[in-house]
């Protein structure tokens, strides 16, 4: 992946999370502040408008632009997250050039690690983590088998999406779906929903 092809991505998911902002939002009426989807739809419009400055940045400095904006831009709990998810993603690419296979789970990895590190949730608590950890998991499996850096990310955007779908049964145990206690049981996690969608952004884009 070049710098082109990693804007093409961020436009990409600021594009997808455009077209799935009622979505997002439908499902955090159920188990959170029914905000998520019009938070991530605000972000990335705020990403998009640096754009045309974004084109000359190497890939390093536009995923920090990315993880500054949302952080400045966002409210509730996903600004933060997701802000310091791309922050990290960022920094652990510095001086690349290009992304191949490995850089991109060094990236992934940086880019679940802020969010853990940030929001303090484990796996099985019903968050966003939910879907990145064994989006993680496959990545780091297709790059033990030598795949190429599309079969990665659709191996990590497949995984990302049976985590996220795994979370519908599970007792919200962190942010805003836990003061649900056993209500939270029975809906998808919004996070872990977006989350797949900025793999999925990432498949497609690759």
């Amino acid at each position: 992946m070049t710098h082109e092809d990693n804007l093409r991505w961020l436009q990409r998911i600021a594009d997808v999370l455009h077209e799935n902002a009622q979505y997002l939002t439908q499902l955090d009426s159920a188990i959170g502040d029914a905000d998520h989807g019009a938070n991530m739809d605000r972000g990335f419009k705020a990403v998009s408008d640096k754009f045309p400055t974004m084109v000359a940045m190497d890939i390093s400095t536009q995923l920090k632009t990315v993880g500054m904006t949302l952080v400045s831009t966002v409210g509730g709990a996903s600004g933060p997250l997701y802000g310091t998810a791309f922050l990290r993603a960022g920094t652990a690419v510095a001086g690349k050039e290009e992304l191949e296979a490995g850089d991109l789970v060094t990236m992934l990895d940086a880019f679940l690690g802020g969010i853990v590190v940030r929001g303090k949730a484990q796996p099985g608590e019903k968050t966003m983590v939910d879907a990145l950890t064994p989006a993680l998991a496959s990545a780091k499996q297709a790059l033990a088998e030598g795949v190429t850096v599309k079969e990665l990310a659709l191996r990590a955007t497949q995984a990302a999406e049976e985590g996220m779908k795994a979370t519908i049964p599970l007792l919200a145990t962190k942010g805003r779906a836990s003061y649900l206690g056993e209500r939270s049981i029975g809906h998808q996690d919004p996070g872990a929903t977006s989350s797949w969608l900025i793999l999925r952004s990432l498949a497609e884009t690759v």
